[in-house]
């Protein structure tokens, strides 16, 4: 297989952005096994919970229902403000079964993605009228998947409901030849545990949709290696930019470390070649300090901001090339090279006090470049 076939294949893993993006999108998991065991369910619980309040809220109800003040029949008009009477306490007595129901219809979203609200996925979309993508979500994998679904919704509820009719059959012929009463009785609790039966069905249906609708969608979501290097690119920056914004970075520091040149104390010199410049400040520093350096045409530029500013230059290879090797810009010196800096800045100050007489002399400093525990 071809490095453009294998680039076009949706094989890698979704960033971070791809999914944040869907989350923004309102692309999110969703499983309705999940949603319809969720709030069947509460509703079963919550029925076994009120059942006593809601049966006697039920009772008062159908009592004034069937006996109506005997003084509206001859005032038609206000029947419907009795209506209304009845329809607002039958609403309160279910008004439990209603409310633990809308909370567990949050239950399934917080579950597989998060509650999580998007403008975008309520806008219109006008490509789900496409016939094309009808056919296809009619004929496609979805669609397969789906009438499995179903199929399996089919025979979990079936075979649960016919487990419990075909254990209770004989507590219902029983319900024949019962009072009243306890033929209700019984006949109720039945139907508790048909229902309690479907609600089992319906949530091992859920446990299976829910961890494969998640797999799907992050099937859906996979990326091909191409747009990962995209996004990784898009990210990161484009090379272009980042080499531009390191050359912006570089002659920014060289101008900060030529600014630093006419306070330093001695240029150390290659003396073609390397240029390093040296600041002491008894007191205040426990070292000398790097405040400048750099080769070719770095090291000419520095030995020319320092020669305009009366900055002493010491011709010193050996120590200028380890200082270039093992110093850092605005850093102490390493301690190995404190004895020959010493010299270096020993003369200096001598040249300085000179007010006539014989010259100092410049110091030899010997020292290994590459002494053990030097950096290369």
């Amino acid at each position: 297989m071809s490095e453009n076939e294998q680039a076009g294949e949706k094989t890698e893993l979704p960033t971070e952005k791809r999914l944040r993006e869907a989350r923004e999108q309102g692309n999110i998991p969703r499983s309705r096994e999940l949603a319809t065991a969720a709030v069947f369910g509460a509703g079963v619980l919550a029925f076994m919970a009120y059942s006593g309040s809601m049966a006697r809220g039920a009772k008062d109800w159908m009592r004034q229902a069937l006996s109506p003040e005997p003084t509206l029949r001859h005032v038609p008009r206000e029947m419907f403000g009795h209506v209304g009477e009845l329809m607002a306490q039958l609403m309160l007595a279910v008004l439990p079964l209603l409310v633990i129901c809308l909370l567990a219809s949050f239950l399934a979203p917080a579950i597989m993605g998060g509650l999580r609200w998007s403008a975008k996925s309520m806008a219109p979309d006008f490509k789900r009228l496409n016939p094309l993508s009808g056919l296809k979500r009619l004929w496609g994998p979805e669609a397969i998947a789906e009438f499995i679904k179903s199929l399996l919704r089919v025979v979990f509820v079936a075979s649960a409901a016919g487990l419990c009719v075909w254990h209770g059959i004989d507590g219902l012929r029983a319900l024949l030849h019962e009072p009243l009463e306890r033929a209700v009785i019984d006949g109720l609790g039945f139907t508790l545990k048909l229902v309690l039966s479907t609600a089992g069905a319906m949530a091992l249906l859920a446990v299976i949709d829910a961890p494969y609708q998640k797999w799907n969608w992050m099937r859906k979501l996979k990326m091909t290696r191409e747009e990962l290097r995209r996004e990784m690119k898009e990210a990161e920056g484009s090379p272009e930019v980042k080499g531009r914004i390191r050359q912006l970075q570089q002659q920014m520091s060289q101008r900060r470390m030529m600014e630093a040149v006419p306070t330093a104390d001695v240029v150390v010199v290659n003396p073609t070649h390397y240029s390093v410049a040296l600041k002491y400040e008894g007191g205040k520093m426990n070292a000398p300090t790097v405040v400048a350096m750099g080769v070719d045409e770095v090291a000419l530029r520095i030995r020319e901001v320092a020669t305009g500013n009366k900055v002493a230059i010491v011709s010193a290879p050996p120590l200028a090339r380890a200082l270039y090797r093992e110093g850092q810009l605005g850093k102490e010196i390493p301690v190995r090279l404190y004895s020959a800096v010493a010299q270096v800045l020993s003369y200096v100050y001598q040249l300085r006090t000179w007010r006539g007489g014989p010259m100092p002399s410049q110091p030899v400093v010997d020292i290994d470049e590459f002494a053990p525990g030097a950096r290369p």
